[in-house]
């Protein structure tokens, strides 16, 4: 398979390209030559992997209304065209999906030309993308041992690797977890879009705790750009020591220094935290897509690895409560610590580019047949 091309069609968020990365890495290493296909948004990604090819496509996203989805329409079917004509130039061995509307031209086109195809599912509930993608591919690699949404033909061809994490995150699966014992490490990242309910209630959760317990926090938060001063300015009235911003370029090493995170329940945070092993209060985004953040939320509290609060019991006394509690016994954060480790799959890239070749082996054998 070395100086073999692997395509990888990705949707243009964190949530998608984080493990398309991971995987480009892999296939890299082995000799693999690597290109990606994504929006204008996956631009970013030739920066983090200057030896990935990236291309872009039209790739129209279905939106509710009528007008919307003819658009949608007329955007996609141009993408496959582009996408067909890309992949003819190209002649990859294999084509990897990563979910995402932008992967759906080229996993497409990919499918008519009779490339291996492969999909990587990154959420306990199968994304829509990937969901009509999967009658049509090879194989589906999952990021959680069982997953829903998917049809009984499908089943069958579903392997489980596990959801690749980013180098940084990945180096520190070796760390011990620490049991607190005056101080805790509270850390409470959101992400973009959901950071304004952390805003909201996380400041006034701890305003509500004894003085003795907020004297033992050090909180570490991400907001929103318009909300830093705000959060700011309550994290001081209430006596709380709060390092906050819209962004911290260390993020994977305060992960790794956490006792708690306070976090939504994407693919990306939920497959970080399980990688390292760190205890955490979920509160899964409301408006995700099909609500699939509950499905990851609930894989992590079935395994003790997480409690989840779902939006609406998302209370600033519920926080206090489950913090309080928390904090008076600290071996029930290290129970869960261990249960989240138990689930991390650090070798998910190197199961999952063991699956590219695989397909890819398969895919020359029918062809010589």
């Amino acid at each position: 398979m070395s100086g073999a091309l692997v395509v990888l069609a990705s949707g243009g968020t964190g949530g998608h390209l984080f493990p398309a990365e991971a995987l480009a890495g892999a296939l890299l290493k082995r000799g693999c030559r690597v290109a990606l296909i994504t929006d204008r948004r996956g631009q970013a990604f030739s920066d983090r992997l200057p030896d990935v090819a990236l291309h872009r496509i039209p790739a129209g996203r279905l939106g509710a209304g009528i007008v919307q989805k003819l658009l949608g329409l007329a955007e996609l079917m141009l993408g496959i065209l582009a996408a067909a004509r890309l992949l003819r130039r190209l002649r990859p061995s294999v084509a990897v999906g990563f979910g995402g509307y932008p992967s759906l031209p080229t996993m497409l086109a990919a499918t008519r030309q009779h490339v291996a195809t492969l999909l990587h599912e990154q959420n306990a509930l199968i994304g829509r993308a990937n969901r009509f993608l999967a009658p049509r591919v090879s194989r589906i690699a999952t990021s959680f041992p069982s997953i829903e949404g998917v049809n009984a033909s499908a089943k069958a061809r579903i392997v489980f690797t596990g959801n690749p994490v980013r180098p940084e995150v990945a180096r520190h699966r070796g760390e011990v977890y620490a049991t607190p014992e005056t101080t805790l490490n509270l850390l409470v990242t959101g992400g973009s879009q959901g950071a304004r309910i952390l805003s909201d209630i996380v400041p006034e959760a701890l305003a509500a705790l004894p003085a003795e317990l907020k004297t033992r926090i050090r909180l570490t938060q991400q907001a929103r750009p318009e909300d830093l001063e705000r959060v700011r300015a309550a994290h001081r009235r209430s006596g709380v020591e709060a390092e906050v911003a819209a962004f911290f370029t260390d993020l994977p090493d305060r992960l790794a220094r956490s006792h708690l995170v306070i976090a939504r329940a994407g693919a990306s945070t939920v497959a970080e935290l399980c990688c390292i092993g760190r205890p955490a209060i979920l509160v899964p985004y409301a408006l995700a897509a099909d609500d699939h953040q509950s499905f990851n939320a609930k894989a992590l509290g079935d395994a003790g690895a997480a409690w989840v609060i779902p939006e609406r019991d998302f209370t600033a006394a519920a926080l206090a409560a489950r913090l309080a509690a928390l904090i008076a016994k600290p071996e029930s954060l290290a129970a869960a610590a261990a249960a989240a480790r138990e689930l991390g799959r650090p070798d998910a890239a190197e199961r999952l580019a063991d699956l590219v070749i695989e397909c890819a082996g398969k895919r020359n054998q029918e062809r010589a047949a």
